[in-house]
């Protein structure tokens, strides 16, 4: 674990008025479990408001820089941004897990590394810096992470998480989530291959393959994308 605050503080280009709050951005919920005074302190919070103004700051940027889009374009694009594989290598590349205050335990079966994690305490910390400061302030920092990716974002193929901007999709236009089914699974189990159906309501399908039930999801959650001209 870095305890280095001023360290990452340096890293992120923004020092705290409040390290207090920096320090809450960077406790997992974990963390109280072997820590009693901090049974009921957590980055959740905070992760759920850095969500909040990410969202705000990406859809504004696509506002201005894509005047002529649609709706649904500016949409598909934040969905594809504001998702898990963008944020869990923004924080990879600002070290946060080496920073997170966990349990023994989490840490043990590899927390600091978990995407999971990963992909919230970039959040939670945009959510301390905008406590400490202002949206104006909290936006140059996000940018400062965000806009390779937002300028890139349909032509970088290691961001495309098709499951997940297929679900926003679904659930902002149908209110509906996309259901995946395995019809099939063959090969030995060095070399197996999944079969996966997606369908949303009764009249939109999919189908993808792959070596693993993720990449088959994947596949599928693509195939319907491209069907629906999204």
């Amino acid at each position: 674990m870095n305890n280095n605050l001023e360290g990452l503080e340096k890293k992120i280009g923004y020092v705290f008025k409040d390290r207090n709050l920096l320090k809450t951005a960077l406790i997992h919920r974990s963390f109280g479990n072997e820590h009693k005074k901090y049974k009921d302190i957590s980055n959740e919070r905070m992760e759920l408001l850095g969500d909040a103004v990410l969202d705000l700051v990406v859809t504004e940027y696509l506002y201005k820089k894509l005047p002529s889009s649609a709706e649904g374009e500016l949409a598909k694009i934040k969905a594809m941004v504001v998702s898990e594989p963008v944020l869990v290598k923004i924080s990879r590349k600002l070290e946060l897990g080496e920073y997170l205050l966990m349990s023994k335990g989490e840490e043990i079966t590899g927390g600091r590394g978990r995407s999971s994690i990963l992909g919230d305490v970039f959040e939670s910390l945009l959510g301390a810096i905008y406590l400490d400061s202002n949206f104006e302030s909290t936006k140059e920092i996000a940018l400062k992470y965000m806009t390779y990716w937002i300028d890139n974002a349909e032509t970088v193929e290691e961001i495309l998480d098709y499951k997940t901007i297929l679900q926003e999709y679904t659930q902002k236009e149908y209110k509906v989530v996309p259901k995946y089914t395995v019809v099939d699974e063959s090969g030995p189990d060095h070399k197996k291959e999944f079969r996966i159906n997606v369908e949303i309501g009764t009249d939109i399908k999919g189908h993808g393959v792959g070596s693993n039930k993720k990449l088959a999801e994947q596949a599928a959650a693509r195939e319907i994308i491209k069907k629906m001209g999204l």
